[in-house]
């Protein structure tokens, strides 16, 4: 079977390069993913879109990337709710290391048109009334970073792209990818052998391995972060509160929960996405020191899931001169997901030859070769 475009990766940002090379006129794109919508990273993720961070490049991403969410809805035509709410994260420092980066960063992120500032600790519990005074010192804001459903975005950029011809193929595996002088010729399938020229490695997780199959070494590994969510109960905090140190992010979703998550710095790298009895114990300790209140809890699941990391915690979404027609968009370091409209922009401008929004260099696998040229991102949990 001749197909023009093959995305590999039904999460977020497959669907949105689907979406954004369908409306730019792109025919013939076929989505394969081994098992369901979402069933990788993006259906396991905190659903936080954030704009503050320590990097410019992270933060000019997140900031387009919000500009789309603000108007996702009407743009791709999508009837039901995304549940986006820009009621802000606040993130607590709890060293004087961290107000004095925190500064810097804003600093940054004003330069950038990104509407965060510095608060107090009387600000901060302002916010947050419920915080524990004792546990932090300043913090930063953004009203308009929020919260969006990953599910039901996921779903209107796969509606929208099926809206202008693209085929999605579910619980069909890709086994190999052919290639010919420096060219890709063909996908293999657990179903069928598909010619093309054009793949684009969207696969969350298993980008490596993608792109082992293609001959092509991509320094991402994949590591088990955990999320727990507790029983709904009235709102009582707007705000997604996050702290670096602390290594905690913790947000009450619409419809009443609460979720939070942290990294675990001893956790294998590999595919496994289980959860666990040590996880909960240090979540709780960590959940109940910064925000007492939510002691009262009952927690009701906790599941894991992967983060793609790369060597600087940024992106990788770039070509590669290895091998021509292959693409690739990993290395998210956990925040794929609210990046992902820009990922499917920018994606879609390399295969077109257009000239790109942003510039490519710090976002392409080139970067690695040279380390002077790599900036890590401090700004993760």
């Amino acid at each position: 079977m001749k197909t023009d475009i093959i995305i590999i990766g039904a999460g977020v940002s497959g669907a949105s390069i689907a979406y954004h090379l369908a409306d730019k006129g792109v025919k013939n794109i076929l989505v394969i993913d081994k098992s369901y919508l979402t069933s990788g990273a993006t259906g396991r993720c905190g659903a936080g879109v954030r704009q503050q961070w320590g990097t410019k490049m992270n933060c000019l991403l997140a900031k387009a990337s919000i500009d789309f969410f603000e108007k996702a809805a009407d743009i791709l035509e999508y009837s039901g709710d995304l549940e986006f709410k820009q009621e802000g994260y606040l993130i607590v420092a709890t060293t004087k290391a961290e107000e004095v980066q925190f500064a810097k960063n804003v600093q940054l992120q004003n330069s950038l048109g990104i509407p965060s500032r510095q608060l107090t600790k009387k600000e901060a519990l302002d916010i947050v009334p419920h915080l524990n005074p004792d546990a932090f010192l300043s913090a930063t804001f953004c009203q308009t970073d929020g919260h969006l459903s990953p599910f039901k975005m996921t779903e209107a950029y796969m509606l929208a792209a099926k809206k202008r011809g693209v085929r999605f193929s579910f619980f069909e595996e890709v086994v190999a990818i052919e290639t010919d002088q420096g060219r890709i010729k063909a996908v293999v399938t657990d179903r069928q052998r598909y010619e093309t020229g054009i793949v684009i490695n969207a696969a969350g997780g298993y980008a490596a391995e993608i792109g082992h199959m293609a001959g092509i070494d991509i320094p991402v590994y994949s590591e088990n972060h955990e999320i727990l969510a507790t029983e709904p109960v009235e709102k009582m905090q707007g705000p997604m509160v996050i702290s670096f140190s602390k290594n905690i992010y913790c947000q009450q979703v619409p419809h009443g929960s609460f979720l939070m998550g942290r990294s675990d710095p001893t956790v294998e790298k590999g595919h496994d996405i289980g959860s666990t009895w040590t996880f909960l114990r240090e979540m709780a300790k960590t959940a109940t020191e910064l925000l007492p209140v939510l002691g009262n809890l009952r927690v009701v699941r906790q599941w894991g899931g992967s983060y793609n990391m790369s060597p600087d915690r940024q992106p990788i979404i770039s070509g590669t001169e290895d091998l021509e027609g292959f693409y690739m968009a990993c290395g998210f370091s956990g925040h794929g997901f609210m990046l992902a409209p820009v990922t499917g922009q920018l994606i879609s401008e390399l295969v077109l030859g257009q000239t790109p929004s942003f510039e490519p260099e710090p976002l392409s696998l080139a970067r690695f070769k040279n380390q002077e040229d790599v900036h890590i991102e401090q700004s993760v949990v």
